[in-house]
């Protein structure tokens, strides 16, 4: 159990007035043991979610619950749950309620005591709030990696308790983390933060990016492997080991400031081993029991497969992840409201511009369909993308918003990680002699399907993410097809995402070969680092970074003003000549990314060899030699028959129609 302190440091007898009028100052504070905790943490005037609060306390289920300190916030109704140490408060908050301090008050055979809650105002115009688009670059930080900006909480032991965003105690600690500190080992700790990550904005901003997604900040308080933040064990608390949550508030405030949108990494779908409730759950079903364990199967097909039996979407659905991982039972209403709420408290408190979810299709698909909706009610331009890691293009498209499913099942999920985009990207890349459906074919198949989508401005593409191998060890060290994945990325159609180091072609930490070693942390982001790569000057003393950071770097700037790349279609074209009674595949790939006023040309050359460009080939799209712009150059360039382009490399010349 936890270490508790005190909420207030007074304790009074409860005493009623003479009238029996409710008066919160003559009523006893309610202490840890009486309430141990209430989630969500707060809440705000002029929202749409229906509030269900949770208290948690010895006993509590026997006591009657109200709600007194101002007018306009009732509690309607309380629910009782399996445990007696859990109730679940629904709360009226009427139109003319007012911002403040309120009280919910519990009674029992002449026993009152009080436990403050806080309302406070809604910001102005947070519901119509904006969020990432195809206009975007994503980059993906690890923020244990990334950069310690604070040395002093490696450990995290907590000796004071975490506070509001108001500098009012919480009523409980965070427990002793026991996964320490030691940047010698891949599995563990290696002490980044957000401080770190604040600290290094400007670098962001330089790059061309305008979206961050990090890997989860919340607390993760598992004896081993904790650094990644996927086994959550508080949901309301940022883990000390990278700041609170006022720390977290300040970063996206921060991250605004430079016009970088800041994006949620959220699982629904499990928790940790050490979350706080495994102790002591409210439902017997909040969280599939696993006796004797249960794997999940990751049989994502089962939703959609015609022939699939009971038993294979049962241990989908109700499998645990990993041993360590819990899995949630969002069949549960308590459940499903839980983390509907959390998600709007997060995006609310934090002023929040997105949410990934984690492992989309592990969930239950109905209940989190109905998780979808109600944020979005509650956000309705939000963008919330879900990990849908299916090879399969038909099941990838199956969980996106609106497709037309033949079994009628609607996700509400606006967006979807292209994961057979990303396997075709690194792939081809690899590839130097080639069959008819290898190279470059690979990324032309892959688009070809796309009449399977149901929103193509919707789809996060990628060629790497925190659960894969490095990029650069893929293809072979070399920063000329390192240039191709970077051109790639910044001119396909969706939504691009970047890993943390990928502009630089990190590679795996050499010795090991583990999730860890892969998850390397970014030179300079520690004192005592031997290179800062975060800085012009550190780059310049490893040359291939420095190259590949300022090919990024033009690139993705470039694309920040590029509305054809945003919004416009795409027509490609694959090169293949008949040699004999051959069918003969060159291993380059052309596109065009245009709309009725401009263009953008991209050809890859993915051979050993120069290529001369062979622009009759394009004649249905333009007829003749065009004048334009090297993208990656700012040189004019005519395109026209005989263009040399050079082995592994990429050709980005924009023109007007």
């Amino acid at each position: 159990m936890m270490k508790k302190i005190l909420f207030v440091c007074m304790t009074l007898a409860a005493l009623i007035g003479c009238r029996g009028h409710f008066d919160p100052s003559q009523v006893a504070d309610a202490t840890p043991e009486q309430v141990e905790r209430v989630e969500p943490l707060s809440w705000w005037t002029g929202m749409k979610t229906p509030l269900q609060l949770m208290v948690q306390g010895a006993g509590i289920s026997d006591y009657q619950v109200s709600v007194e300190g101002g007018s306009g916030v009732t509690a309607r109704k309380v629910h009782k749950a399996d445990s007696p140490d859990f109730v679940f408060v629904d709360v009226t908050i009427s139109a003319n309620a007012t911002p403040g301090t309120y009280f919910l008050v519990f009674k029992k055979d002449g026993e009152t005591f009080k436990y403050p809650y806080l309302l406070r105002e809604r910001r102005a115009g947070s519901s119509a709030r904006t969020s990432f688009t195809t206009a975007d670059l994503i980059y993906l930080i690890m923020p244990d990696r990334f950069a310690d900006g604070d040395p002093t909480n490696e450990e995290g032991y907590s000796t004071l308790a975490p506070t509001y965003d108001d500098g009012s105690a919480v009523p409980w600690q965070i427990p002793a983390l026991p996964d320490t500190a030691d940047r010698d080992r891949p599995m563990y700790r290696h002490g980044g933060d957000l401080q770190g990550m604040i600290d290094h904005l400007d670098y962001l901003a330089d790059l061309g990016v305008t979206a961050v997604w990090s890997t989860p900040l919340l607390l993760d308080n598992q004896g081993y492997e904790s650094y990644h933040g996927y086994a959550c064990g508080d949901y309301y608390h940022i883990d000390p080991r990278f700041g609170d949550n006022a720390l977290y508030r300040d970063f996206v405030a921060r991250a605004h400031e430079k016009d970088i949108k800041v994006i949620m990494d959220i699982v629904t779908n499990h928790c940790g081993t050490a979350h706080w409730w495994m102790e002591e759950a409210p439902f017997k079903d909040w969280y599939h029991t696993s006796e004797p364990y249960m794997q999940m199967n990751a049989l994502f097909s089962v939703y959609m497969d015609p022939h699939a039996s009971v038993k294979d979407r049962e241990r989908q659905e109700s499998g645990w992840f990993v041993p360590s991982m819990p899995d949630m039972n969002l069949d549960n209403p308590f459940v499903l409201k839980y983390f509907q709420q959390w998600a709007v408290w997060w995006v609310e408190y934090a002023d929040l511009d997105g949410l990934r979810v984690d492992t989309y299709p592990y969930n239950e698909p109905v209940p989190m369909a109905q998780w979808c909706r109600a944020v979005l009610d509650e956000y309705p331009s939000l963008n919330i993308v879900g990990e849908c890691w299916d090879m399969n293009i038909p099941q990838v498209a199956y969980w996106q918003k609106d497709n037309p499913n033949v079994n009628g099942f609607n996700s509400n999920l606006p967006s979807i990680m292209d994961f057979p985009l990303q396997r075709a990207m690194v792939s081809a890349l690899c590839e130097d002699s080639v069959g008819w459906d290898e190279g470059m074919t690979r990324i032309y198949s892959v688009l070809a399907q796309d009449f399977a989508y149901k929103d193509l401005s919707n789809m996060l593409i990628f060629f790497a993410n925190h659960d894969h191998a490095r990029t650069g060890d893929i293809l072979r060290k070399d920063p000329a097809r390192m240039k191709l994945a970077l051109t790639l990325l910044a001119t396909l159609r969706g939504i691009p995402q970047l890993y943390y180091g990928d502009e630089m072609m990190f590679l795996e930490r050499p010795g090991f070969h583990n999730d860890g070693s892969k998850r390397i942390d970014f030179p300079g982001g520690w004192e005592g680092d031997a290179v800062d790569l975060f800085t012009a000057e550190g780059r310049a003393a490893d040359p291939v970074a420095a190259d590949l950071h300022d090919y990024a770097c033009r690139l993705f700037n470039w694309r920040k003003g590029a509305s054809v790349i945003h919004h416009g279609k795409t027509l490609h074209f694959l090169s293949r000549w008949n040699e004999g009674n051959r069918n003969i595949t060159d291993n380059t790939y052309a596109f065009f990314r245009y709309d009725d006023t401009d263009a953008v040309f991209v050809y890859i050359n993915n051979t050993s060899e120069d290529r001369a460009l062979d622009w009759s080939h394009y004649n249905e799209f333009v007829s003749g030699p065009v004048d334009g712009t090297d993208v990656l150059t700012g040189e004019a360039v005519t395109l026209a028959d005989g263009l040399i382009v050079a082995p592994k490399s990429a050709l980005i010349v924009s023109f007007q129609r």
